[in-house]
């Protein structure tokens, strides 16, 4: 049985989460972490704990499921990591900095962590079929889509398509428009990764959508990804648990343990 603790288990994705452990025959809801709400009793008749290191010490889970916010996910698995606990991130917002430190801990502590920044599979097959298509239709604009609590723009999503399509077009950098244009808004063409531009939009309604658009000769081509709900990213984190309490290191992105 693969013991799960979930952190920012009163969030929107936190709390699908841990309902959906309590739903699998391999796992159990040992634990549930959440900046406020202490003493909420949540699915499993699990209750909220505020203090991530003293529930961590207490249940001992053999995997955290982080779903926290940027400001303060690098102090929670900085935490997970030096305790000798495995980790599966959806929280979104990482610099390389953070990245190369959290590899440093993995490593240290012997033990696995999957930073990713979408759990769907649509999305995974999406930035393939992208990262395929730039190789022959190299300019390119993203345009991302979520709800208007969302904490960072881009997503993480959108940066790591683009660093993907980057990688398929060899690393050059691929001037688009005109060179002399002028922005009468600032950012109104969004902002420049390789020549790509991005755009962030921030809307109720959305959950998370992200399209990008190939311009060529005479013809575009979009290739489009919508989560209709948070269920969508459920057997991608599933996944993530039972991977990683077997795998060290850190793991970048679904597409690698698939």
């Amino acid at each position: 049985m693969i013991k799960v603790l979930v952190n920012g288990a009163l969030g929107k994705m936190g709390s699908t989460v841990a309902r959906t452990v309590t739903e699998q025959k391999d796992m159990e809801l040992v634990a549930a972490v959440n900046d406020h709400g202490a003493g909420t009793v949540i699915s499993g008749g699990v209750v909220i704990e505020s203090d991530l290191a003293a529930a961590i010490a207490a249940h001992k889970p053999d995997v955290v499921v982080d779903f926290t916010r940027p400001d303060v996910v690098m102090g929670c698995l900085r935490t997970v990591l030096n305790a000798g606990v495995n980790a599966v991130v959806g929280t979104t917002g990482f610099s390389q900095e953070d990245l190369d430190e959290l590899k440093g801990l993995a490593e240290k502590n012997n033990v696995g962590c999957l930073i990713c920044p979408n759990f769907a599979m649509g999305a995974v097959l999406m930035m393939k079929i992208a990262a395929e298509v730039a190789k022959y239709f190299p300019k390119a604009e993203i345009i991302e889509l979520h709800h208007d609590q969302k904490m960072d723009a881009p997503s993480g999503t959108a940066i790591l398509t683009a660093q993907k399509m980057a990688e398929a077009r060899g690393g050059k950098y691929i001037a688009q428009g005109r060179p002399d244009e002028v922005e009468k808004l600032p950012h109104v063409r969004g902002n420049d990764f390789q020549g790509m531009r991005i755009h962030s939009v921030r809307l109720p309604g959305f959950v998370a959508s992200e399209e990008i658009i190939f311009g060529s000769t005479g013809e575009t081509l979009t290739i489009r990804n919508d989560s209709i709900n948070r269920e969508c990213y459920m057997p991608g984190v599933m996944l993530g648990c039972r991977t990683m309490i077997n795998r060290k290191g850190l793991v970048y992105g679904l597409d690698a343990i698939l």
